[in-house]
């Protein structure tokens, strides 16, 4: 889950991560030891967000009618434009090798700070940095919240489902924007198959997704463990062929407060 973006923190604490997962998996640093890519190690998106954004120019204004036809006709402007491309492309490929050979240096150097550090103690270090994170435990969901006047764009988010409250994220922010403990939900579940509704005292929240069987039944399951004052009424969930999958699971950050035996952590270090 942290190469997957859901762990927000900074770049530092990322490559300090990925050390300690070498450290995990092959021991002291070692010019021989097997090396993972950097993509094992270090989520993707950061080095992305590092290349310049893409800006879309304005063809310039030929000359004259005639010569805009016959370039248009001949079909050079959009060879023009197909090589241009091809170049920007190239650019942005050399650009993010250089962002991930500079990043994979730094988690190298990382690395061999640890030397003489034991497999378990790289690995409750590793955790003791994701912990860190308030919303450390909570399942998180990527869903867009509908929002008013209708038409409008619904704002993608992080439904975060923890043992003690239900959050809203903005994804790649680490407080949240909203949360509520469960004795103030009155009522959960499936409007339809894509929209899961959440009913807190007197807001109604709309989310469009594709894990509303997976929302409803890790609620459902909370509401039935702590024991709410104010038990939700769960809606009719809709029924899916991925709440049956059991290769489909939602997207879990760390272990949940209580084990769930039928829902194994997602990207724990290896045991």
């Amino acid at each position: 889950m942290v190469l997957r973006g859901y762990v927000p923190t900074s770049e530092e604490t990322l490559q300090t991560l990925a050390a300690l997962r070498l450290q995990s998996l092959n021991s002291d640093f070692s010019t021989h030891a097997p090396f993972p890519r950097l993509e094992e190690l270090f989520p993707p998106h950061v080095l992305h967000a590092r290349l310049p954004a893409p800006h879309h120019r304005t063809p310039v204004k030929c000359r004259g009618a005639r010569l805009r036809a016959g370039l248009l006709a001949g079909g050079l402007w959009g060879q023009v434009l197909a090589k241009q491309r091809a170049e920007r492309d190239q650019r942005l490929r050399g650009r993010l090798r250089e962002e991930g050979a500079s990043t994979m240096a730094a988690i190298v150097e990382k690395w061999k700070l640890l030397q003489g550090m034991g497999r378990p103690e790289a690995m409750a270090a590793y955790v003791a940095l994701v912990r860190e994170w308030p919303g450390f435990g909570s399942t998180l969901f990527d869903v867009d919240l509908r929002t008013s006047p209708v038409g409008a764009e619904p704002q993608r988010l992080w439904l975060g489902i923890g043992a003690k409250a239900v959050s809203l994220y903005k994804p790649g922010e680490p407080e949240p924007l909203d949360s509520f403990c469960y004795g103030r939900i009155s009522s959960f579940g499936a409007s339809d198959s894509s929209t899961f509704r959440l009913s807190v005292e007197d807001r109604d929240l709309l989310f469009e997704t594709s894990q509303v069987d997976e929302i409803a039944q890790l609620l459902n399951m909370y509401l039935t463990s702590t024991g709410a004052r104010r038990p939700a009424r769960s809606l009719e969930p809709a029924t899916s062929s991925s709440a049956s999958d059991p290769t489909v699971l939602p997207q879990r950050l760390c272990p949940a407060a209580r084990p769930w035996p039928q829902q194994p952590p997602v990207g724990s270090l290896p045991s």
